[in-house]
């Protein structure tokens, strides 16, 4: 029950940031909503621990204003290196361990890699990701572990 009390809530507050009106009438047509959607996804049984992970509430902010920062950081050196051509990049494929204890950890280190710039996970295969890499530099960030340190502490 706590999962859809969650659910909801993530419901209320995507709508009422998206939505900008705030009059009775499209507020009760919120809430049909959230509570229509809610109890569909409660009668589906989609509503648990991993489609609503509560314990990354308060974790995973901090985390994504560091990957933000790495993705702004990574942006501005690919750029850099477009602009110097091909000699600039020496392209790689590497496998890294990883050190995540569930799925979701697994994907959230998979996922982090590939929308940071110049790197893309390729394959996830137990705690093994083949990752291709732009440069040697980018390999190197990933061969030290400091992403996958932050998602296991995001991760709990």
């Amino acid at each position: 029950m706590l999962y859809v009390l969650a659910l909801s809530t993530m419901l209320s507050a995507f709508w009422l940031v998206n939505s900008g009106h705030y009059t009775p009438l499209i507020l009760s047509f919120m809430v049909v909503s959230v509570i229509f959607v809610a109890y569909l996804c409660h009668r589906m049984d989609v509503v648990d621990g991993e489609s609503q992970p509560l314990n990354l509430t308060f974790s995973i902010p901090g985390y994504w204003l560091w990957l933000i920062k790495e993705v702004v950081v990574a942006n501005i050196d690919v750029a850099r290196r477009v602009w110097l051509g091909p000699k600039s990049i020496s392209p790689m494929v590497i496998n890294i361990k990883a050190s995540q204890k569930t799925d979701l950890g697994m994907v959230i280190y998979a996922n982090s890699i590939t929308l940071t710039p110049g790197t893309v996970t390729l394959d996830l295969q137990g705690n093994r990701l083949k990752v291709h890499a732009l440069t040697k530099e980018a390999a190197a960030g990933l061969i030290t572990g400091e992403m996958d340190r932050r998602v296991s502490r995001v991760e709990g």
